[in-house]
């Protein structure tokens, strides 16, 4: 997974004065958890930028005048009426000690369903999985270029030796349903009533698995 520098100043005072005053210098009040104690410091708004306006995962280096440490966002807080970054929260990396971090999914080809006529539903957009930070995947890239009217990908087909995914293997991931301008060809047709039935049985994976992000 690529790792992103952070450029930072470790932090004298916390208080509430000492944060406006770094906000009003447009720079960023940051936090480290994980290690022996939390970790305070700052850093200009913009080198966030590669990390937090991107759909991709990323860990990040934090560069705190010689001394660096490894890290992966937690949370962070926007101001509601600006925009601008107010806070963020980072969790320290150890080599041997798994992480949990939701990992973003990409489709990948177009879909057989879609062209004809089919609604693609792309039920899950990041998978949270845990793992060892040398082991974490950039992007989960899921295959449609089969997927036909009925049919869904599933969880089960993207387990991995070297990750833990976080949700039921029956979790619906993207699926492709039948609308009434659908055209459903004789292949489709056999192997579609096949792909519904396991739809069915899916669904309230699905729908849960969603309301997870």
């Amino acid at each position: 997974m690529k790792s992103i520098l952070i450029e930072g100043s470790e932090r004298e005072s916390v208080g509430k004065k000492a944060t406006k005053a770094l906000r009003n210098a447009g720079k960023v009040p940051c936090v480290v958890y994980g290690g022996e104690k939390p970790l305070h410091f700052s850093a200009d708004e913009i080198a966030f930028r590669d990390l937090v306006y991107t759909p991709a995962a990323h860990t990040v280096e934090i560069d705190l005048g010689g001394t660096k440490v490894s890290a992966i966002m937690q949370d962070i807080q926007f101001h509601p009426v600006t925009d601008n970054i107010l806070h963020i929260d980072f969790y320290q990396l150890f080599d041997d000690k798994e992480v949990t971090m939701n990992i973003p999914v990409r489709l990948q080809g177009n879909s057989p369903g879609v062209r004809n006529g089919g609604r693609l539903l792309f039920r899950k957009r990041k998978l949270a999985i845990k793992a060892l930070p040398d082991k974490l995947p950039d992007f989960f890239d899921v295959d449609i270029s089969k997927l036909k009217i009925g049919q869904n990908i599933s969880v089960q087909s993207l387990l991995n030796d070297d990750f833990t995914i976080l949700h039921p293997d029956s979790t619906v991931v993207v699926q492709v349903k039948t609308q009434r301008s659908a055209v459903v060809t004789d292949d489709e047709d056999e192997e579609g009533e096949e792909g519904a039935e396991g739809e069915a049985a899916e669904a309230p994976a699905a729908e849960g698995g969603e309301a997870q992000e």
